[in-house]
């Protein structure tokens, strides 16, 4: 029996009418010129026969008796492809923010647990932009996946089961036909003994994992130190520095109680210029993105008269899946990085956030060894839910102190173009979940030459969710301003070791072997030595 792990099913038990748990994406397609044919009829018979590439299109949950554990999956034979691959018209003109405000709408409710727990939208009527091919169409493509079937990585490996990097698509290798499993191959009795085999596994695993384990939770939770202190752009220690992080992040408008209706805005950067500003500065990628957050929201929150006197703390996931995991389920974890959004100046706000961001790394870097995916789930599905309906209910999030501000999520993806049924991707836009006291929630995603953002949020406690998106255009082009044409004479982000190369080469012309081997020498003690440490940082981090 294929069972959830107990990290999968928490997504079941935390999900309420209010806190839907699933995941999803925003697409924008260009058909063909002179395309006629219906792009859902081919849709349909796309995904038909790509299916059994990726289990999530046919698995549905079958539940544990009384549920006692976690469910298990079990294969659909009785698949209606058109209730999961549905098509919907916008009204005229058409727009992006039109286009934005259906995906809000389509995203607020809840999957049903009786059937496989995916849908995907074809969204006819979208506007042509200045500038496109003569006789192309644009098609929105929405998709919305359960979270308990997959996270971030695993979708993207959905997405290459279903898609094609040419505009012709592939030959496919039909599915081999086998027993499937479903609901009426297993009995009360069969079901209940497995049930309590697997909790007895995972109770084994976990008290072995234990002491671990508390240390784990313990460094994601507690405040992130640093060695070294903060500076600013002169060399001076900044005030609010990362290793003054609070146990809480501050309260703000956006940590509150949500309800089911969802807000949602989309925009694009150059990942050129994501890179030329992380280059410039000496930062990574992910730094950049949360500057860009960080400078967006003391904008917004100082429109609604809040200036808090810590910093935002953001919650980023991380990813405890190993290099070549493919498997649809859910490997991740969670850390805090503090947005030194209480410092003014951009630059050394930037700054800022890259030695927070490089101390919570350090305190997870072994979390993948000890933090479980699986644990014990006797009794949880009846604990976890009421505790979920209660904290809703209750609206203590409107009173607590938050763990953290917002949720802040960077899944890389795939620097081509890609096809599907023929039509050409141009965008990549994630939508992701926002819960209690975390209201907002920003999810990007890069896809050939472009750094998609998502923002997802509840539509009560940020109606104007547009004006984040804009003030994040502001931001980017102020760190676009602030970065030096060329990079910087010292930057510790970038390899230093590939920088003193250029230098060895034109000296071996000017002077005699002895000269140019006692350089080496030098660069050798003065460089080579440190290298490692902050080029292996840089590359972890850009990942």
């Amino acid at each position: 029996m294929d069972h959830l792990s107990g990290l999968d099913a928490t997504f079941l038990y935390l999900e309420t009418p209010e806190q839907p748990m699933h995941v999803g994406g925003l697409n924008v397609f260009e058909l063909p010129a002179g395309y006629v044919g219906d792009f859902v009829d081919d849709l349909r018979a796309h995904i038909t026969q790509r299916m059994h590439l990726a289990p999530v299109f046919r698995r549905k949950l079958v539940n544990m008796p009384f549920e006692l554990a976690n469910p298990i999956w079990a294969l659909d034979d009785d698949m209606d492809m058109e209730y999961h691959i549905r098509s919907t018209v916008l009204p005229k003109p058409g727009t992006r923010a039109q286009l934005d405000k259906l995906v809000g709408r389509l995203h607020s409710s809840l999957l049903d647990r009786s059937r496989p727990l995916w849908e995907f939208y074809v969204i006819e009527g979208l506007a042509l932009p200045a500038g496109a091919p003569e006789g192309t169409r644009h098609v929105a493509f929405y998709s919305k996946v359960h979270h308990a079937a997959l996270d971030g990585a695993a979708g993207v490996a959905l997405a290459t089961a279903i898609m094609d990097v040419t505009p012709v698509p592939r030959a496919v290798r039909p599915a081999t036909n086998r027993r499937a499993m479903t609901t009426d191959n297993f009995g009360i009795a069969e079901l209940a003994v497995a049930g309590i085999k697997n909790t007895a596994v995972q109770s084994a695993k976990l008290a072995k994992n234990l002491p671990g384990l508390a240390r784990a939770a313990y460094s994601m939770l507690r405040p992130p130190k640093s060695e070294e202190p903060t500076l600013g752009v002169a060399g001076l220690e900044l005030v609010d520095s990362p290793q003054k992080n609070r146990w809480f992040a501050p309260k703000t408008p956006i940590n509150v109680s949500i309800t089911n209706q969802r807000s949602f805005s989309s925009l694009s950067f150059p990942l050129a210029g994501i890179k030329h500003i992380a280059k410039g500065n000496g930062v990574t990628l992910n730094d950049v993105v949360m500057g860009i957050c960080s400078g967006a929201l003391r904008r917004y929150l100082a429109d609604l008269h809040c200036t808090p006197e810590h910093a935002l703390l953001a919650a980023v996931p991380v990813s405890l899946r190993e290099a070549g995991n493919t498997e649809m389920n859910t490997q991740a974890s969670m850390m805090r990085i503090s947005l030194a959004s209480t410092i003014a100046d951009p630059q050394a706000r930037l700054l800022a956030i890259k030695q927070a961001s490089k101390a919570a790394k350090a305190a997870s870097a072994h979390m993948n060894a000890v933090m479980p995916t699986d644990f014990p789930s006797l009794g949880v599905p009846w604990i976890l839910s009421g505790l979920a309906a209660l904290f809703g209910r209750s609206k203590l999030a409107n009173n607590m102190a938050p763990l953290a501000n917002l949720a802040i999520s960077n899944v890389p993806g795939p620097n081509m173009a890609l096809y599907l049924a023929g039509a050409k991707m141009l965008t990549y836009y994630p939508v992701s979940i926002v819960t209690h006291s975390l209201a907002l929630n920003v999810t990007v995603q890069s896809y050939n030459g472009s750094l998609d953002f998502g923002l997802i949020a509840c539509r009560k406690a940020m109606p104007d969710l547009p004006e984040l998106a804009k003030y994040m255009q502001k931001t980017f082009d102020e760190m676009l301003a602030f970065t030096p044409v060329t990079a910087p004479a010292a930057t510790p982000a970038i390899a230093p070791v590939a920088e003193t190369k250029p230098v060895a080469k034109p000296a071996a012309k000017k002077v005699s072997a002895k000269k140019v081997v006692a350089k080496k020498v030098v660069v050798k003690k003065a460089v080579v030595k440190k290298a490692p440490t902050k080029t292996a940082g840089a590359k972890k981090a850009v990942k």
